[in-house]
């Protein structure tokens, strides 16, 4: 049953599209900025949440779109050694995170959706890449077809704290990466390209689970928000791309560390 204190609006889907496009390949935890975002727009109750969980859809599609000719020449090229092993290597660093959340799906959505885990995974998330940063990864895997099996399976097993919100599915994937031998570039990729089946298995599970919950008048909403993380995510990913070939991601933990300590003083402010 829905429980948001009021319906969901379209100023509303577009401020949520913004987030979550801007959010999803940072390493910053897109479920805990748009479960951040939606408290302050009053947002709250299983619509309000399995909409920000399908809006996850349209930054996978500026992923699918940014990346076609490379998606499609690895489609055509799945009869080759090389391309069928790239795929080989994304379903099972895939595999962790799709069991875990099976099993999982719904404790962590009754009980972690919630500002004040979001709070501390922030800032626990900031400090491990504060501390993985000061490690030089200048050298290492360059080329997604030179990630080996082991690597992606811990790249996988990392993915698995992304389950709880705030730690960040790009950070823990990319922090994961980058502490087994890639470089962030080729680690950032990786990540683009693990989120397609990840986030497209939990959007496409979870809106088949909870699809009744949506009206006929929700279908602009949810159209718009769609479209919004769509076109916010391809200027992210281009933007990212460019700053990983030049900086490290320092930047974001200092982010995450200062967002979950705002975060923490403002609810505990508004409980009193």
């Amino acid at each position: 049953m829905q429980q948001a204190i009021r319906p969901l609006g379209l100023s509303d889907a577009l401020v949520l599209g913004v987030v979550e496009g801007l959010t999803e390949f940072l390493p910053i935890s897109s479920t805990g900025h748009l479960i951040l975002a939606g408290r302050l727009l009053g947002q709250e109750g299983e619509l309000a949440t399995t909409f920000e969980i399908v809006i996850q859809l349209g930054a996978i599609l500026a992923v699918v779109w940014l990346y076609r000719a490379r998606l499609w020449a690895l489609a055509r090229g799945l009869d080759q050694p090389a391309p069928r092993q790239l795929v080989a290597k994304l379903f099972v660093a895939f595999l962790p995170a799709a069991f875990a959340g099976l099993l999982l799906h719904r404790p962590i959505e009754l009980h972690l959706f919630d500002p004040a885990v979001v709070a501390w995974a922030l800032v626990a998330g900031g400090l491990a890449i504060l501390l993985i940063e000061r490690r030089d990864h200048s050298q290492g895997v360059d080329a997604l077809e030179q990630v080996s099996l082991r690597q992606a399976l811990t790249v996988g097993l990392a993915q698995t704290l992304a389950l709880i919100p705030g730690v960040s599915r790009a950070g823990a994937t990319i922090m994961g990466a980058l502490l087994v031998g890639l470089r962030r570039t080729t680690a950032t990729e990786f990540s683009f390209f693990l989120a397609i089946p990840t986030i497209g298995a939990a959007t496409l599970f979870d809106l088949a689970k909870h699809h009744t919950l949506f009206a006929g008048h929700d279908a602009a909403a949810l159209a718009l928000g769609l479209l919004t993380a769509l076109i916010t995510a391809v200027l992210v990913i281009r933007w990212l791309l460019s700053y990983v070939s030049r900086r490290d991601f320092s930047v974001f933990g200092y982010y995450r560390i200062a967002l979950g300590a705002l975060t923490l003083l403002y609810f505990k402010r508004g409980a009193r």
